[in-house]
């Protein structure tokens, strides 16, 4: 996967000898750190921290540099950083009309940006589209100053590349619904092609067939027919689950699948984050 940025310095606190790699999904709703161990090809630890509220980028660096001086796990050296920056302020944009020059123009007919808001871009190989966003600058600089070297990219890139990949040698049509604490997106694949990408924000369950049924009837689907697959936090029979269950009739909901050694006591817990799990 070529998505994600690279920061580099010429001294890096990241030590190659470490066979521990560490991802970090950082948003203003919450912050989740998992660790793989290379060597064992395991994942070693997982953690998701929840804040109850959405607060603010100057607030979200104090919960986070809390973390690393509180949480043993986090005090190793690491042989890799990964960072995913998840926040809805991102486009898609296909690769032979992007330009870099004129990067903010992509994001302000959709987004709320500021001028001063520094915003970078994901190369996604599976459909040569670039995916324009802006990361939480203060964010990386502390990771910088901190570890050196890192990559980060946009959940999103690592949501749509990983979809993707499965879907390539699909024929079928399919839609894919991953549910987050405060957001959803909705991703549609035909014949391992991108139909449709968009995210939405949920309050309630009804939010969530509302537009789920919208993009069905824009699209012309069969509510009896197509696939829906959910991912993220929601379980079967919940009641998220449930309503998508009676407007739509093939619903799955997607379990892990990844070639990491997993326990089942972390399993059970980093079922509900798909993102992360699939960084490395």
């Amino acid at each position: 996967m070529e998505t994600g940025q690279k920061i580099t310095q010429t001294s890096s606190n990241i030590d190659k000898l470490s066979n521990i790699e560490l991802s970090i999904q950082v948003s203003l709703n919450g912050l989740s750190f998992c660790t793989l161990n290379i060597k064992e090809n395991t994942i070693a630890f997982y953690k998701s921290i929840l804040f109850g509220k959405k607060l603010t980028p100057y607030t979200l660096l104090e919960k986070l540099k809390h973390c690393f001086s509180t949480i043993a796990e986090l005090k190793q050296l690491f042989s890799k950083i990964n960072v995913i920056h998840e926040n809805e302020l991102s486009a898609l944009v296909p690769k032979t009309l992007f330009n870099e020059d004129s990067i903010a123009d992509y994001l302000k007919f959709n987004s709320r940006i500021l001028q001063s808001d520094y915003i970078s871009y994901d190369n996604i190989i599976a459909n040569d589209s670039v995916n324009v966003y802006v990361p939480y600058i203060n964010i990386n600089n502390y990771l910088y100053d901190k570890f050196g070297a890192f990559e980060y990219k946009h959940f999103s890139s690592v949501l749509i590349e990983k979809i993707l990949v499965n879907e390539k040698n699909s024929e079928e049509l399919k839609m894919y619904v991953h549910v987050a604490q405060h957001h959803f997106e909705i991703i549609v694949t035909e014949s391992g092609k991108l139909l449709l990408y968009n995210s939405f924000e949920h309050q309630t369950k009804e939010d969530l067939i509302y537009y789920i049924l919208f993009i069905t009837e824009q699209l012309n689907l069969n509510p009896e027919t197509f696939k829906l697959i959910l991912l993220g936090t929601i379980h079967k029979n919940d009641e998220y689950h449930n309503i998508v269950y009676k407007y739509v009739r093939n619903v799955s909901k997607q379990n892990i699948t990844t070639t990491y050694n997993i326990s089942e006591t972390l399993k059970s817990t980093i079922d509900t984050n798909y993102i992360i799990l699939n960084s490395f």
